[in-house]
C-alpha cells in the first residue's frame, strides 16, 4: 500500500512523563500520523490538559480523548471543553467517549444506570450544544435546562463541527455506535475475529440508522510491544495482557479465549487492583498464544506485520497504545512516512 494512504494513530495511556509525551506528540504531528489519543480511563492525568499541551507544539496531527466518560463530564462541560480545544488547536479537535468502568465508577459514587440509553441522550445533548442551540432536554439520565453555549470573545457563531467517536466494547454499545457515532475507537487487548464481530454489529447499528459503514470511522487501538527479542516483547505485553482479562473477562471470551482460562486469571488476580503477588501468579497462566491473540509483540518488522492484519480486518487504521518504553522507535518505525510503513 503506497504510504500516502496510509494512516497511523498513536495513544498514551499513562508512560511516559508528559514533557517526553509533547516531545513524542511532535514527532508523530512530523511523521505524519492522523491522530494522536490521550486516555483517561483511570485517574492518571486528565486527557483535555494534555491534548491542549500537544496543540501548541503540533501543526495538522488531530488531538482525540481516547476515551473521556459520560458521568464524570457532563454535556455542557464536554461541549464547552471541546469548543475550547478546537479553538485553540485550528480545527484538530476528536471528542473519543466511552461510558467508563464499573470498579472506577463505584468508587466515586457513580452509578452507571442504562448506559446505553445514557450515551444516545448524552451524545444527543452535546451535539445540540456544537450546533449552538439553546437545549432544553429532559432524558431518562440526561436533563439541561434552557442551556447554550456562549462562546469565547471574538469567536465566530458557527457550528463546532467536533466529531464524537465512542469507544465501545459490549456489542450493544458497538450497535449503538453504528447508529449515531461519527466514529467507532475499537477497544485494545481484543483479537482481529473480535474485530470482525465488531464491525458486524457496527453494520447492524448504522443499517438501522439508514446510514453506510462508509461513513463510520474505525480507528482499532492496538497494544504493541517492540523489541529486538521477540521473547522480551511478548513478556512485556503479557502483563497488560493479563490484567485486561482479570478486568474484562468477556473480551478476552468473545476474542476467544477459553472461559476456564479466564476465570483462573480473575481468581488468580484477586480483584482490582490485583492482590499483592496476583499479577506475577496470574501471568503464569497467560501463554504466548494469548499474548498474540491480544497484542502484538514482536521485532519492528512482526510488529508491522501484526498491526497490519488489523487493517486487513476492516479497521480504518491502527492506533498504537505502545506497551514497551521504546515509544520514539514505534514512531519511527510505523510512520506513515517510514520506508517500512505497511
Amino acid at each position: 500500500m503506497p504510504s500516502s494512504h496510509v494512516r497511523m494513530g498513536l495513544c498514551f495511556l499513562d508512560r511516559p512523563n508528559t514533557d517526553e509525551q509533547i516531545e513524542i506528540a511532535k514527532l508523530a504531528d512530523e511523521k505524519g500520523f492522523d491522530t494522536v489519543w490521550v486516555c483517561e480511563t483511570r485517574l492518571v492525568r486528565d486527557a483535555i490538559s494534555v491534548l491542549g499541551s500537544f496543540a501548541s507544539v503540533t501543526k495538522k496531527i488531530k488531538l482525540a480523548t481516547g476515551v473521556i466518560n459520560i458521568w464524570t463530564r457532563v454535556p455542557s462541560l464536554t461541549a464547552l471543553t471541546f469548543a475550547t480545544l478546537d479553538e485553540i488547536s485550528h480545527g484538530r479537535a476528536v471528542l473519543g467517549v466511552g461510558a467508563y468502568w464499573d470498579p472506577l465508577a463505584w468508587k466515586q459514587g457513580i452509578k452507571r444506570r442504562k448506559p446505553l440509553a445514557a450515551m444516545r441522550e448524552w451524545v444527543e445533548v452535546v451535539r445540540r450544544l456544537f450546533r449552538l442551540e439553546r437545549v432544553t432536554f429532559e432524558g431518562e439520565i440526561m436533563r439541561v435546562r434552557d442551556l447554550q453555549l456562549d462562546l469565547g470573545y471574538g469567536r465566530r457563531r458557527e457550528t463546532i463541527r467536533v466529531p464524537i467517536y465512542i469507544g465501545a466494547t459490549g456489542l450493544n454499545m458497538l450497535e449503538l455506535s453504528g447508529e449515531i457515532a461519527d466514529g467507532v475507537l475499537l477497544n485494545a487487548f481484543t483479537s482481529v475475529n473480535y474485530l470482525k464481530e465488531s464491525l458486524h454489529r457496527i453494520s447492524t447499528g448504522a443499517k438501522r440508522a439508514r446510514r453506510k459503514m462508509k461513513e463510520i470511522d474505525l480507528p482499532q487501538l492496538i497494544a504493541v510491544a517492540m523489541s529486538e527479542d521477540t521473547a522480551k516483547a511478548k513478556d512485556e505485553a503479557r502483563y497488560l495482557a493479563t490484567l485486561y482479562l482479570g478486568q474484562q473477562p468477556h473480551i478476552g471470551i468473545a476474542s476467544g479465549i477459553s472461559p476456564n482460562l479466564v476465570e483462573e486469571i480473575k481468581t488468580a488476580l484477586g480483584g482490582w487492583p490485583p492482590r499483592k503477588d496476583g499479577a506475577e501468579e496470574a501471568m503464569k497462566l497467560v501463554d504466548d498464544k494469548v499474548v498474540d491473540l491480544l497484542t502484538v509483540a514482536g521485532t519492528p518488522e512482526e510488529c508491522r506485520e501484526g498491526v497490519g492484519e488489523y487493517v486487513k480486518g476492516g479497521a480504518s487504521y491502527p492506533v498504537i497504545l505502545p506497551i514497551t518504553t521504546n515509544v520514539k522507535e514505534m514512531v519511527e518505525e510505523l510512520a506513515p512516512a517510514s520506508p517500512h510503513s505497511m
